[in-house]
């Protein structure tokens, strides 16, 4: 009866549990609880189990971006490169926190306010809780931002309330949403013709859209 208990501890007990149930084994043999020859087929048992290899650890699910793939580190430089930020304002963030204060920009041109959890900003602009924190804790410390903590209940909190404080951001965003400083449209060649040297001779001058004052040289 005692070695069939022992039997049942030895299959369901971990490895780092498996010394201890030998220490137990031997106790059991030396009252007399077990007899000699199932002694030996438990100790033969416990020595099998602790020979198998150990378990794989399990992986661990990342929930929201993963910074290190090749999607996430596009969206990262695209949103990055936007422009959100005046130059002297995104100088002073990484290029991952750059993309995060993008993201929060877009959200404030459409709704005056940013009120997305931190996982879904990580997602957007595919970088880390982490670095989601460290971008909106420094564009507070800088006087660019403001967060406004929403808390429900001792357990759970509303989602932060992220508002554009800087004047300097905000009159920037408000240039880029007229266009100016932006040309919305790939850039287009117009073929103009001048009057040439010779007789009847005529020469065409490829001249950017944007660029009309390159018409007033060489008249």
């Amino acid at each position: 009866m005692f070695a069939e208990q022992l039997r049942r501890a030895v299959e369901a007990s971990p490895r780092v549990e498996l010394t201890k149930v030998s220490a137990l084994l031997w106790k059991a043999y030396a009252a007399g609880h077990v007899t000699e020859a199932e002694a030996s087929e438990l100790s033969e048992t416990i020595e099998a189990r602790k020979a198998l290899p150990a378990a794989p650890k399990p992986v661990q699910r990342r929930f929201g971006s993963q910074p290190r793939s090749p999607a996430s580190t596009e969206r990262r430089r695209r949103w990055a490169a936007s422009g959100a930020l005046p130059p002297a304002l995104a100088s002073r963030f990484t290029t991952a926190e750059n993309a995060v204060l993008a993201v929060i920009a877009a959200e404030h041109v459409k709704h005056g306010r940013c009120t997305l959890v931190i996982d879904h900003i990580a997602a957007l602009a595919g970088v880390g809780r982490t670095t989601v924190k460290n971008a909106l804790r420094e564009a507070q410390r800088q006087g660019l931002a403001r967060i406004e903590e929403r808390r429900v209940s001792a357990w759970r909190n509303a989602p932060n309330v992220v508002t554009i404080t800087s004047r300097e951001w905000t009159s920037w965003l408000r240039m880029r949403r007229r266009g100016v400083g932006v040309n919305p449209y790939p850039p287009c060649i117009r073929r103009i013709k001048r009057a040439g040297v010779g007789k009847g001779c005529a020469q065409t001058r490829s001249i950017p859209h944007n660029q009309p004052w390159l018409l007033q040289l060489k008249t």
